[in-house]
């Protein structure tokens, strides 16, 4: 290609020629966006694509990832029509073998979760196992699951068959175009730099895999994700291997098998992965390439491919193929537009499941560039999960090793990351490690999940059913409803909102109402033009011209890219961070208020500091903020302490809480306590996409007012229309089954919903939790409905009644709280 075959323009410019920017390219152009450049800086597909295996399992852990993996295979099966090219697609149904009873429980709830999806999968026998795939051995095998709708993909073919759909309808692609640069002018992009040249480009898309950190970060984007070295063998033919094979998974032995040409490709996920290169080192030319053989790395996995499939001992290996892939911090791809740079989307880090997601993927960013938005519930992949601090190379590669290894691992419900620990630590973490607390991570926090009685290890026991901790969260429950517990909250996202416009900001952001009174404070959501949420959060008004916002740990990155974008033009009001500067404790129970008054001056009664308001007030010789809120479901104060103070103040609150009965408590108490209040979270009871209507959060929502909110007419046509589906709360009748959330929800002994969360609750004596149950005969899903019903959960294949209700389980007038 000489320069000048290279356009000086283009609406958007596509980074990577491989499955994932062919599939952008192609639904950009699909939804009339036909000014589309595509560069590859070698030929197509020839990064990572090309030697994927291909593997297409529909059926993901939530349903907005199914739906995305459902629409891949029905876009592979209508290529070949479209464009003259195959993709090489076949439906061949999936087997996937357990080895153990915990294994066999994970898949009775994936079937469990297939049902809820509308996705056919049949659990077998082992013998049934064998009748699918009869060259297995089955003496060791508990049982099995059959997907029929499984299938795999030619990645190579899948890639020219989407970028010739892409160029029948206007977009370009041109190979050997080696990005070197990215040109941006007040925070928007304004073009590329290659070594063909310059482009000028209004929108630009980074696809390019494993070197999509390296291209983010010539804009100043953050892309964290690392390669890692992966492998499979292709063996000779084998006698009964046939074409029509299914995929077979057998994740106790971190393998899986695909048929080709008449042998089968054999890879896997080993426990503990290679990191290649550092991402900011991978080399160029890399075209059509692979690493050196290590043949000591793939004996874990061939070792037990010999188990499960035992005439490989007598069949011959053509090649083994050691292929870098690049992986994200926690398993999940990255997609979205970038904080850092208007206009700069991201569609990168496939964690091995590029092939699968790139038909989804590629269309629900495509719709996200043309609408200005996600269409979709997409925040477990959003590029806004990271912060700045996931982007350090060391502590990628680290954490690498441990995520490869995941896609195998029993997915226990509470399972923490052990690499690259500790993160993000609270100013009082060694006062929680002395206190034996066992910690989990959210947004690279270190947070206490429970405290272990003195003597004892703080360890987790993974297990389907009640764990080793749950006595010691439990007296955590005890403690906070009848004495006190402080808890740590420090993780908190905390930002302050300053200028004179800030009011008339928040009211165009938030759905409740804003005319705080300076001290005032309020629960709302944030929502999005769909009237769906894309926050939820307190604030609290702080001054005139200043109030404080604050939300869950995870969505520092995304809420302040949310209010930014959204503020009204020409506001005079400016968002700042202020999450490192406030440690923050819960003083939670009906005796914080003796506790706080043994420590402060200040009168804590209900008429000088009614719930809701808030306070600077002495504490000891520290000064705080406190506000009285619960998530907890007590009597209690939020206290935001300068973090040079935090010491101080958790040191004066343990040591005159003794006399109060004082515990310490974890954010697995604060789980089960929530949910006994029926209190959602953001990212399951709240996402993008459920609106105010169906959480049954009305009461946060200022329709009784004229004041206009983003989502408003959204949320007014969907009360008009009345609710298909709703948020229940629920128990469980029996004190013997033990829930995660993501269990089937069944009514009447037909599928209607999952729980969304779920925990054990030491006030009840079982398990409680939320989930949304839905109508499918378009009922309105009201309190009549809902008493009409009666409910059940599917826990691992055994059904359970619950008991149902649209109010709080304990204390529903919340006399408790006032």
């Amino acid at each position: 290609m000489s320069p000048t075959d290279l356009p000086t323009r283009a609406q958007v410019v596509i980074i990577g020629g491989g499955v994932i920017g062919t599939s952008v390219a192609y639904h950009l152009t699909k939804l009339g966006l036909t000014d589309v450049l595509l560069l590859e800086q070698g030929q197509l597909s020839s990064g990572t694509t090309w030697h994927a295996a291909g593997l297409v399992g529909q059926l993901r852990a939530s349903e907005s990832g199914t739906r995305l993996v459902q629409y891949s295979t029905e876009l592979y099966t209508a290529l070949e029509a479209e464009t003259g090219l195959t993709a090489g697609y076949k439906q061949c149904g999936g087997v996937t073998v357990a080895r153990t009873e915990d294994r066999m429980t994970q898949l009775r709830r994936t079937a469990a979760n297939a049902a809820a999806f509308d996705l056919e999968c049949e659990l077998l026998t082992p013998v049934e196992a064998l009748d699918h795939y009869p060259v297995i051995r089955i003496d060791d095998l508990v049982g099995a699951i059959w997907l029929p709708a499984d299938g795999k993909a030619n990645p190579s073919d899948l890639t020219l068959a989407l970028a010739k759909g892409a160029r029948l309808r206007g977009a370009r692609v041109m190979e050997r175009a080696r990005v070197i640069g990215v040109l941006t002018e007040r925070g928007r992009i304004t073009g590329l730099r290659t070594e063909l040249g310059d482009i000028e480009a209004e929108i630009v898309v980074n696809c390019a895999g494993q070197w999509a950190k390296q291209v983010g970060s010539m804009a100043g984007v953050n892309v964290p994700l690392h390669s890692a070295e992966h492998f499979y063998v292709v063996t000779e033919p084998i006698i009964g291997v046939h074409p029509d094979m299914p995929i077979l998974r057998d994740p106790d032995g971190y393998t899986y098998f695909k048929e080709e040409v008449g042998g089968l490709v054999i890879g896997g996920f080993e426990p503990e992965a290679k990191p290649w290169v550092s991402p900011d080192a991978i080399p160029y030319p890399f075209e059509f390439q692979l690493l050196e053989e290590d043949w000591d790395h793939f004996q874990i996995l061939m070792d037990n491919a010999l188990l499960r499939i035992p005439v490989l001992e007598e069949t011959g290996l053509k090649k083994l193929y050691n292929g870098p892939e690049s992986f994200t911090p926690d398993n999940q791809f990255i997609l979205g537009e970038a904080p850092e740079v208007a206009n700069f989307f991201v569609a990168a880090g496939f964690n091995s499941v590029g092939i699968a997601s790139a038909g989804g993927a590629g269309r629900a960013l495509a719709e996200w560039i043309v609408n200005g938005s996600p269409t979709t519930d997409l925040t477990s992949v959003d590029i806004r999960r990271f912060a700045p601090f996931n982007g350090n190379n060391r502590w990628l590669h680290d954490r690498v090793s441990e995520v490869l290894g995941l896609h195998y691992e029993i997915p226990w419900p509470n399972r923490e990351m052990t690499t690259a620990r500790p993160f993000r630590r609270s100013p009082v973490h060694h006062l929680l490690v002395a206190a034996n607390a066992n910690f989990g991570s959210r947004m690279g926090w270190e947070r206490a999940n429970f405290f272990a009685p003195a003597g004892v290890e703080p360890t987790i026991e993974y297990s389907w059913g009640k764990q080793n901790w749950l006595p010691w969260s439990a007296a955590e429950q005890t403690a906070t409803r009848t004495a006190v517990t402080v808890f740590d909250q420090t993780s908190f996202s905390k930002y302050l909102l300053v200028g004179p416009d800030a009011e008339a900001a928040l009211q165009w952001l938030c759905t409740a109402d804003m005319a705080l009174d300076v001290g005032g404070c309020a629960y709302t959501g944030m929502l999005n033009e769909r009237g769906c949420y894309e926050s939820d959060v307190t604030v609290t008004r702080t001054a005139a011209d200043e109030f404080l916002i604050v939300s869950s740990a995870a969505t520092t990155e995304r809420d302040k890219d949310h209010i930014g974008k959204n503020l009204p033009v020409g506001t005079q009001a400016q968002l700042v961070d202020v999450t490192s500067s406030l440690a923050v404790f819960g003083v939670m129970g009906p005796r914080s208020r003796d506790l706080l008054t043994t420590l402060t001056d200040a009168d804590l009664g209900d008429d000088a500091f009614p719930f809701g308001t808030s306070q600077r007030i002495t504490l000891g010789y520290s000064t705080v903020r406190a506000t009285r809120i619960t998530y907890v479901g007590e009597l209690g104060w939020e206290l935001y302490v300068p973090t040079e103070f935090a010491v101080g103040v958790y040191e004066d609150l343990m040591t005159a809480g003794e006399e109060y009965g004082i515990h310490r408590g974890g954010y697995y108490a604060i789980e089960s306590l929530r949910l006994e209040k029926g209190y959602r979270a953001f990212g399951r009871e709240l996402t993008p996409n459920d609106n105010p209507v169906e959480a049954g959060l009305l009461f946060a929502c200022k329709l009784k007012t004229d004041i206009d909110f983003l989502g408003r007419t959204a949320v007014e046509k969907a009360k008009a229309e009345g609710p298909r589906r709703r948020v229940v709360g629920f128990s469980v009748d029996s004190a013997d089954a033990m829930l995660w959330g993501g269990e089937l929800i069944l009514r009447n002994g037909d599928v209607a919903g999952q729980v969304t969360s779920a925990a054990w609750a030491q006030t009840q004596g079982s398990c409680v939790g939320l989930g949304y149950v839905r109508s499918t005969d378009h009922q309105t899903v009201d309190a009549q409905w809902v008493g009409a019903g009666d409910y059940e959960v599917n826990v691992g294949g055994t059904l359970h009644p619950i008991t149902v209700s649209l109010k709080a389980i304990y204390d529903p007038t919340n006399a408790r709280i006032r």
